[in-house]
């Protein structure tokens, strides 16, 4: 193996330019020859491969997002759209191809596996959504941002007496909402993975104010509701003032935490050093504070599962 390429697909995630760095590094110190991929798979189709040095990745461990840039395609999903990525890795030479994204990124990636081309995935996604691993590169760093953000505005919900509903990224996951909404004492959670009672949630704001407490942060999954609806629901039945803060997108920028570096960091030198040693179509995960690989499609087999033990503690601890 001589040339290796690396793609980012999917939703950026903190942490994804530290394992593109060490993608680079780790090939270069091997004596391998590395490509980025620009734009993900319509990237790939297209041939956008730029040759990466050193220099090509210094300064970018800091870095949110993904200097070589992401974008979906529906063309790549098609046989002939398949066949054209494949077609472009070997008409430039490479070797194996490591991919760094989520569930949809890894569906891509090993139906490339399955047209004879050894591809290694890397779990990037602040959903940490991903089945076959503990952990995704970008899912530390996401929570602290909606903790920062819940802190700030605990502060105004504490000013104007209010109740206040924010709602957090995470698809059909509730780990960013859960996590958060623990480390940021929440009074309530609201998560795909449990079902929701709104008269519990009343109940909870009406004991925070027989105790003297004006003030309740709800912290709600965008895969469950939108936060104006639990807002609306709450405002009908108590006549409480409400607000909804959206959080968005501002969970996915911003500077990687020190875990999501160091995670970012592990999984790229680990990929190229499974394609060295044979391996294909297989992700790296993490289980249980060790790295591991396995098939994509063992992986797939698999739901995400949230620890209910976390969503239980939070219950008892937010009475």
């Amino acid at each position: 193996m001589k040339k290796i390429a690396i793609l980012t697909s999917g939703g950026d995630a903190p942490g994804m330019n530290a394992a593109i760095r060490a993608v680079v590094r780790r090939g270069i110190f091997k004596g391998i020859n590395v490509y980025g991929v620009r734009n993900g798979y319509k990237g790939l189709m297209a041939g956008d491969f730029v040759e990466m040095n050193l220099g090509s990745v210094g300064d970018i461990i800091h870095r949110g997002g993904t200097i070589l840039r992401t974008a979906r395609s529906e063309r790549f999903k098609t046989e002939e759209g398949l066949q054209l990525a494949v077609s472009s890795l070997k008409e430039a030479g490479i070797d194996g191809l490591i991919v760094i994204g989520g569930d949809g990124s890894f569906q891509g990636a090993g139906k490339v596996t399955d047209r004879g081309f050894p591809t290694i995935g890397i779990p990037g996604t602040i959903d940490n959504d991903i089945a076959g691993t503990d952990y995704t590169i970008g899912f530390d760093t996401a929570v602290n941002t909606a903790v920062e953000a819940i802190d700030k505005i605990r502060d105004t919900a504490f000013s104007h007496e209010s109740t206040t509903i924010i709602e957090v990224m995470g698809r059909d996951a509730g780990d960013i909402a859960l996590w958060a909404g623990v480390c940021a004492g929440a009074e309530s959670i609201i998560i795909p993975e449990a079902e929701y009672d709104v008269d519990d949630i009343i109940v909870r704001i009406q004991q925070g104010k027989n105790r003297g407490k004006m003030h309740s942060i709800i912290v709600v999954a965008e895969g469950v509701c939108k936060g104006e609806v639990i807002s609306q629901t709450i405002r009908e039945r108590t006549g409480l003032k409400t607000r909804v803060i959206v959080l968005g997108y501002l969970q996915r920028g911003g500077s990687p935490s020190s875990y999501d570096r160091m995670m970012g960091s592990q999984m790229g030198a680990k990929a190229v050093d499974l394609l060295l040693e044979g391996e294909k179509g297989v992700m790296i995960g993490l289980k249980n504070n060790q790295l591991i690989h396995l098939p994509f499609a063992e992986a797939a087999k698999d739901k995400h599962a949230i620890d209910m033990c976390v969503y239980n503690l939070a219950k008892s601890l937010s009475i």
